[in-house]
């Protein structure tokens, strides 16, 4: 952690909805005139799109079924780590994006599934903030949970982040069914290991509880609006949290636990902001101090 260059990370599982949080922090950023630099999670995956598919070839050819974008024989950890130390002591470290569609690669000339070149983060901002796969990954050779200032889990009930995952990977990516159910499969052994993990790690996590049946996920023709649905809010220390605020401010929460509260799915993005605004201003006093002294 540091006062000079906080961190901010959003971890959660492909599907689970760490796009929306994202959209709340950049409003928030906005707002408040915070210069942060972004990284996206994909960025440090270790193979391009096409690499990828003959590496998961290869790796089904030898016999693994588990081979996935969730493990750590597939991504960057040991440099996301570094970047991490980097910012948070320094302020600078290395990035690169990943150029998920024509549109993001044309800029680039370059084709969609490949990274851009690694170049040094801009070196006037307030903070980083990372979104992503593992922004709180712990492993035996790296600990990427020690860094951030503020860890944020988004993470849905499993039947609904499926749920999501098959609308996303169908409708947008023109998957059948049984493609996305293989992927599922393929990576539970990694989501286990290294997904779930994260979030006895995280300060703050958002989980989302349909109130409609998501009993079979893969023959579900919508994903539960927002209004059809529950959001949990745990802190891993309530110290602070001014909870009767949060009551107050959003009809119909409740607390289920001393340092859960649960609200209207409706209303998770106000939520969001009513929760995590003090605590970037807190990060932005304690920077400006650190910066003076």
């Amino acid at each position: 952690m540091s006062e000079r260059h906080p961190i901010i990370s959003i971890t959660g599982s492909s599907g689970a909805g760490t796009t929306s949080v994202t959209r709340t922090f950049e409003s928030i950023f906005r707002r408040e005139g915070v210069r942060a630099a972004v990284v996206e999670g994909d960025s440090f995956h270790r193979y391009d799109r096409q690499e990828m598919k003959h590496k998961a070839a290869e790796a089904e050819a030898a016999g693994n079924k588990n081979f996935s974008h969730f493990g750590p024989e597939n991504n960057l950890f040991a440099e996301l780590a570094e970047l991490f130390r980097s910012y948070g002591e320094t302020g600078n470290g290395q990035r690169r994006k990943y150029l998920h569609d024509v549109d993001e690669a044309e800029p680039y000339q370059q084709e969609p599934g490949t990274f851009t070149p690694w170049e040094a983060l801009p070196g006037d901002t307030d903070l980083l903030f990372y979104e992503g796969l593992h922004g709180g990954v712990v492993t035996p050779d790296v600990d990427i949970a020690r860094y951030p200032d503020l860890l944020v889990g988004v993470v849905p009930v499993i039947n609904l982040e499926w749920i999501q995952k098959l609308w996303r990977d169908k409708s947008k990516r023109g998957y059948s069914t049984e493609a996305v159910t293989d992927t599922i499969l393929r990576r539970m052994p990694d989501y286990v290991n290294y997904i779930c993990p994260q979030f006895t790690h995280t300060h703050v996590n958002f989980q989302r509880v349909p109130c409609v049946d998501t009993s079979n996920p893969f023959i579900a023709r919508e994903i539960p609006a927002p209004d059809e649905s529950m959001v949990v809010i745990r802190f891993a220390n309530p110290k602070g949290i001014d909870f009767q605020y949060l009551r107050s401010m959003i009809n119909d929460s409740f607390m289920s636990r001393a340092n859960t509260i649960v609200v209207p799915g409706g209303k998770m993005e106000l939520a969001m902001q009513l929760i995590f605004t003090p605590f970037v201003w807190r990060m932005m006093e304690r920077r400006k101090r650190a910066l003076v002294g």
